[in-house]
């Protein structure tokens, strides 16, 4: 079996105007449907098994009518603003890789499926907020890291940069390759271990498991903090040679710092979510924060050379001001 990570199934030929159109369309539909959804699951949340027998009657039908809603709203997300995953899916399948787009499909059928069957019967979990939820947050990611691995392709990029560029992007596809497989493993792994023990407790575990443990920030790790130095390189022309080779410095040690820091936090979570200690939509916004944190330390690469012209600003007039 072949193995890829995220970064050598992306293309990274500019986007078209309508091929950003949709991307953006796909994004917004997502997110209206994931507010729209967790409004919504509200009355599921504040059902309790105490008070008045016709309360809980009207609060049944009324959880009854919004998870048909959901489920209604949800399949334009699960079919169209997800289908760039749909896709990647079936292209890792047919040429037999491992990539991350594995894990989110499973991840999104493992929570869909049993919720429109639970919705159908009238009875069972239902995870709608969950999954339009996850597809929010994971898309608006994925938008952060495609806009991030253009910047880097695009604008007659130095021989330089694309040597610094070749082996950050390498390693982050080791260390997100291998991380996807064993998550893969630990979630058979776990969902046996449950469907033992507490099957009612496994498809929740598997959703939260899969879900905190997806690798975004991994696949952030490397372009954003490029980005962010090509970024910096355009719009400060005036830099020195030196300069150059303390914010190529700078980009080793944040890459870093995202790839090891994210592979560090997603192995303290994982036992977390296989323990059965969180819900899906707590695993999702677990995602969501990791990612945002690699793209908030990745653009502190932008102050540096600000930083360090100040430096060299007041060094100058510091020999002014003694001549």
């Amino acid at each position: 079996m072949k193995h890829a990570s995220t970064y050598s199934a992306r293309v990274l030929a500019p986007l078209d105007l309508s091929q950003r159109r949709r991307t953006l369309v796909r994004l917004g539909l997502a997110w209206l449907v994931m507010m729209q959804v967790m409004m919504f699951a509200l009355p599921g949340y504040l059902r309790v098994d105490a008070g008045p027998n016709d309360s809980l009657e009207v609060l049944d039908w009324a959880i009854f009518l919004m998870n048909w809603a959901s489920l209604v709203m949800s399949v334009p997300v699960i079919l169209y603003s997800a289908w760039p995953i749909w896709e990647g899916f079936a292209d890792a399948v047919h040429q037999r890789r491992i990539t991350m787009d594995v894990p989110v499909a499973i991840s999104m059928i493992a929570a869909f499926v049993p919720s429109a069957l639970a919705t159908v019967l009238g009875h069972g979990e239902v995870y709608f907020d969950s999954v339009t939820m996850f597809i929010a947050f994971l898309l608006t990611a994925r938008y952060f890291e495609d806009r991030a691995l253009q910047s880097v392709d695009q604008g007659g990029r130095s021989e330089a940069l694309l040597a610094l560029s070749a082996p950050l992007i390498a390693r982050a596809n080791r260390v997100a390759t291998l991380f996807v497989l064993v998550q893969l493993g630990l979630a058979v792994l776990v969902t046996a271990v449950w469907s033992v023990i507490h099957p009612e407790y496994a498809l929740s575990v598997l959703v939260s498991l899969l879900v905190m443990s997806c690798p975004c920030a991994l696949s952030l790790a490397a372009p954003v903090a490029l980005a962010a130095t090509h970024a910096t390189l355009g719009a400060c022309s005036t830099m020195t040679e030196e300069q150059v080779v303390v914010l190529f410095t700078h980009t080793r040690r944040v890459t870093r710092q995202n790839l090891y820091g994210a592979l560090v936090w997603h192995l303290l979570t994982m036992p977390v979510a296989a323990l059965g200690w969180v819900s899906p939509w707590v695993a999702t916004l677990a995602m969501f924060v990791s990612s945002a944190a690699v793209i908030a330390n990745s653009w502190r690469l932008y102050r540096v050379p600000r930083i360090q012209i100040a430096a060299v600003t007041r060094s100058s007039l510091t020999v002014q001001s003694d001549l």
